[in-house]
């Protein structure tokens, strides 16, 4: 099936590549990436239904963290269909139109993410550094609102970057790198100048990988502020350690993005399968690890599931 794009006829459909160099291995590897979609499916979903049925944790915090585990569930649902589907069946096409569509959801979700976290940075300020009026100023209203922001904000980003990239022609190869459709993978495919492509690129970067860590770190340093001039050595310890969960996600975002950022610009010549590895632990790492730290370092979300789970086995 083709179509024709500035008098150059090109094929409907990308090439999906799963692991370099161990395809006769993607049974084997199907395992660990299997795995790893349940505990993120299983983990997320946990969390949003112990949040919606109690009461009790009907709090800002944990509002954030069920919109949280929401868009983990959703970068999760995003590229397992084109991940398993490669590795279980060798379904390596997929057309123009799909791959558009995760292009679309896929970077939607990972800006979700960081948007998601300074939010949540934010509450953790307004819960340290302002417990009296906690209450009053992220009101479930308030949260509403930052929530339909931090959609309009990702929406917004995303749609120029996908117009920008449809409206230019593809020829050549249509051989990507990636078992899912990346904006740095698919614009290598344009065989048409890029530059306003690249500078928007830029721009998203520096917002989404500059400036909202930047934010999140003048969050803490506030937040540490206040923190020193707690007397009580005992409400210090309690204060960061409330912190300790958020701090945790961030890490879990922002240090595999850092270093697929730097293999980048940095070691572009690397083995093909360095970049990979490095995009899916980027993509997975997240929506696993985020139900599994908040579940273990929140005390209530813990004992909100294991009275949920011994509930269910009493019955």
């Amino acid at each position: 099936m083709f179509r024709v794009t500035n008098s150059t006829q090109v094929p409907f459909f990308f090439i999906l590549m799963g692991i370099p160099g161990f395809e006769v291995s993607h049974g084997w590897i199907s395992i660990p990436f299997c795995c790893l979609y349940t505990v993120s499916i299983v983990g997320n979903v946990t969390i949003l239904a112990v949040i919606r049925i109690e009461p009790s944790l009907q709090e800002p915090m944990y509002l954030f963290l069920s919109i949280l585990a929401l868009t983990d569930l959703g970068l999760t649902l995003t590229t397992l269909p084109t991940v398993m589907g490669l590795l279980w069946f060798n379904a390596s096409e997929i057309s123009f139109e799909a791959c558009f569509a995760q292009f679309f959801f896929l970077h939607g979700f990972s800006f979700m993410e960081s948007s998601m976290l300074l939010a949540m940075s934010f509450d953790r300020y307004v819960a340290i550094c302002r417990p009296l009026h906690y209450v009053s100023i992220l009101t479930n209203r308030v949260i509403s609102r930052i929530g339909i922001a931090i959609i309009f904000r990702c929406v917004l980003t995303v749609l120029p970057a996908l117009f920008l990239l449809k409206r230019l022609p593809f020829c050549g190869s249509h051989h990507l790198s990636h078992s899912y459709c990346l904006h740095q993978d698919m614009i290598r495919l344009v065989c048409a100048d890029t530059t306003i492509n690249n500078w928007y690129g830029f721009a998203i970067a520096l917002v989404f990988t500059t400036l909202d860590p930047l934010l999140i770190v003048v969050s803490y340093a506030l937040i540490l502020r206040s923190v020193l001039r707690i007397s009580s050595q005992g409400e210090s310890f309690q204060a960061l350690n409330n912190c300790l969960s958020h701090i945790l996600a961030v890490l879990v975002l922002y240090v595999p993005l850092v270093g697929l950022s730097m293999t980048h610009r940095f070691a572009k010549h690397a083995p093909p399968i360095v970049h990979v590895i490095l995009a899916n632990i980027y993509l997975l790492a997240p929506p696993v690890m985020n139900p599994i730290i908040y579940s273990i370092k929140t005390k209530q979300i813990r004992q909100r599931i294991f009275h949920l789970v011994s509930h269910r086995q009493l019955h």
